[in-house]
């Protein structure tokens, strides 16, 4: 499309009066780059009345640009008609309103001018009306747990805003509305005058700490009103990933642009940030005429949908939130408890006490200690170690110049594989270095999805496992000292050993595109992957021996047998000393990993044993 703007030379060059040409370039170049009073020497009208006709289109409409592009130029005798097309940007992100007119010309003394009237503007414009930009937005959808509960409650949001036909000076209104909220000028203004005379125009949102702190002064700004809306956006456990929400500020409003306008929230972190335009949907828009006497709607001129907003489902399982919740809360330590569906590797919950949900709990970055020997034992069959091989288990060994340390003594006879590995013993288990090549350890690492590539909406973390050449390189991957692993890529792993296949993690079912802000790169999810029958079985026994027999015993509970080990490593994170107790197993169909601060493995156990027994029947 050719824009007037670059016509205008052409045009010039090729006609001049009495041909019509000029008098149409010279009115629409006018009112497009807001010479209006030389657009308005161009028609018949008064100049004063009609320039400020021309000038009130772009306020009345908030546009942020008004192009145009003749398309034609028809002469009979001293009349004339110019047809042209319109372009206005109404800014927000909004579509372009695109519609065309008819420009009516005729001779006044030899000079060809516009004949004037509203429906140079549109064609639809009348005299005693004035366009006006109907806004609507529909507010926020919930987060839901699996059965379809929200996993947020309803909060007071107080809007700010005014009903444009009852104000006496809308200047000074926004002027101390700037004062107290930073939000600008001239925008509040802007929204103040498109907008229909009898609608409610929202302003400043606020939620209620800070309207409680401004209540007095927003009182005091004559003709402001605040209504009081009902939004999903107080977040229920888990609280980080679900994410706070709050109103959308004047710093949060310039970096957005459109389609965000007061009244809208803003999902500040977790699914409520990743999900934010599902959410939230988007401002739908009307161009329409009122009269100027009654103040009443005339004819809508065009009209945008806005993007329908929908809620986000989840994986998530408030009984077994409840369940985590009590366990972690209950503990005196940090703590994170993550639970996944063993046969899908959906996550159902994720309890915290001191430390966080998203960035340790998802993406946390742990040494396991000997909690990743359900991983390595995988690797230790396939080698061809025999579960009841007789492994003592001294309190200190050197593996390939490595030195080990068990604090623990294993009291009754020699021990086997099995008792090692129910009891976490180090020096045991450092020791089958020498029977197990790294290619073996790293595609048992594989199997269980140590360093998969999953995607989740959240940050998180797979694990690592290093190349490991040596004995000494091999004995503390058994170990779980140089292996790097998330408490919810352990809670895989469990469940793994649980169902026979690894799953990758779920945590949205229901969704459209999200907002990931680059936090998290798209990629294709890992498929299921199936453990070998035979080793399955013994990894099981094992497995449940930690809880029968061995260190795990805290983690006992009626019902369906508890399967699980625990195990305790001492590091340094960012040169500060730190120890971790882990607990990593499962109850049917629930596999957990816990985590806590604490040197002392039996506070994971009870901590689990604590949350099988609290969790709902059907779990």
């Amino acid at each position: 499309m050719l824009s007037l703007a670059v016509a205008v030379p052409a045009l010039a060059a090729c006609f001049a009066e009495p041909s019509p040409h000029n008098a149409v370039k010279e009115f629409l170049v006018g009112w497009q780059t807001g010479d209006y009073t030389a657009a308005a020497r161009r028609t018949d009208g008064d100049p004063k009345q009609v320039g400020q006709a021309l000038e009130n289109v772009k306020l009345q409409l908030d546009a942020a640009s008004i192009r145009f592009s003749l398309q034609g130029v028809t002469t009979e005798g001293d009349n004339a008609d110019a047809r042209f097309h319109v372009e206005v940007d109404l800014g927000d992100n909004n579509p372009l309103w695109l519609y065309d007119n008819d420009l009516p010309l005729h001779l006044v003394d030899g000079e060809w001018k516009v004949r004037w009237s509203p429906s140079v503007i549109h064609p639809e414009l009348r005299a005693g009306q004035r366009f006006a930009v109907d806004a609507t937005s529909e507010g926020r959808q919930p987060i839901l747990d699996r059965n379809g509960d929200p996993l947020q409650e309803e909060a007071t949001l107080y809007v700010a805003g005014v009903v444009p036909a009852t104000l006496k000076d809308r200047e000074t209104l926004c002027e101390q509305l700037f004062q107290l909220t930073g939000f600008a000028q001239d925008r509040l203004l802007s929204r103040i005058v498109s907008a229909p005379p009898q609608s409610f125009v929202p302003l400043v949102t606020f939620g209620r700490a800070k309207y409680a702190q401004l209540r007095d002064r927003l009182d005091g700004i004559s003709g402001l009103q605040i209504e009081k809306k009902q939004q999903p956006v107080a977040p229920a456990q888990p609280v980080e990933i679900i994410g706070k929400v709050g109103a959308i500020t004047a710093e949060t409003e310039q970096q957005l642009g459109g389609p965000q306008r007061a009244g809208d929230t803003l999902g500040q972190g977790g699914l409520q940030k990743a999900y934010q335009d599902q959410l939230t949907g988007s401002t739908g828009t009307r161009v329409i005429t009122y009269d100027l006497k009654s103040g009443e709607q005339v004819a809508e001129l065009a009209r945008w949908e806005g993007r329908l907003n929908t809620s986000v489902k989840t994986t998530l399982d408030k009984g077994v939130q409840r369940a985590a919740d009590a366990a972690a809360g209950g503990s005196s330590v940090p703590s994170l408890l993550v639970a996944v569906k063993a046969s899908t590797g959906d996550i159902l919950a994720v309890g915290s006490r001191q430390l966080h949900q998203e960035r340790d709990a998802l993406a946390g970055r742990f040494p396991p200690g000997t909690a990743f020997s359900l991983v390595a034992a995988d690797g230790l069959l396939e080698a061809g170690v025999d579960p009841g091989q007789k492994v003592p288990c001294p309190p200190d060994r050197t593996v390939g110049g490595a030195r080990f340390v068990q604090t623990s003594a294993i009291t009754g006879t020699a021990p086997t594989l099995t008792t090692d590995f129910a009891h976490g013993c180090v020096t045991a288990l450092a020791a089958l270095a020498r029977r197990v090549d790294a290619e073996t350890l790293s595609r048992s690492a594989g199997r269980f999805g140590i360093g998969a590539d999953w995607t989740l909406p959240l940050r998180s973390y797979s694990g690592s496992v290093p190349v490991a050449r040596t004995d000494a390189a091999k004995a503390r991957v058994i170990t779980g000292q140089t292996v790097r692993v998330s408490p919810l890529s352990m809670a895989l792993a469990a469940a793994a050993v649980a169902s026979g296949t690894w799953h990758p993690p779920t945590l949205v079912t229901s969704s459209s595109a999200t907002d990931l802000t680059a936090e998290v790169a798209p990629v294709s999810p890992p498929k299921p992957i199936t453990l070998d029958s035979a080793s399955l079985e013994k990894l099981r026994s094992m497995m449940r021996s930690g809880v029968t027999t061995g260190a795990a015993t805290a983690a006992a509970t009626p019902g369906p047998p508890v399967y699980g080990v625990v195990s305790t490593v001492t590091y340094t994170d960012k040169k500060r000393q730190r120890t971790l107790s882990w607990f990593v197993g499962w109850q049917g169909d629930t596999a957990i990993a816990v985590l806590t601060e604490t040197p002392t493995p039996t506070v994971p156990a009870q901590m689990a044993g604590q949350f099988f027994r609290s969790l709902p029947a059907a779990s």
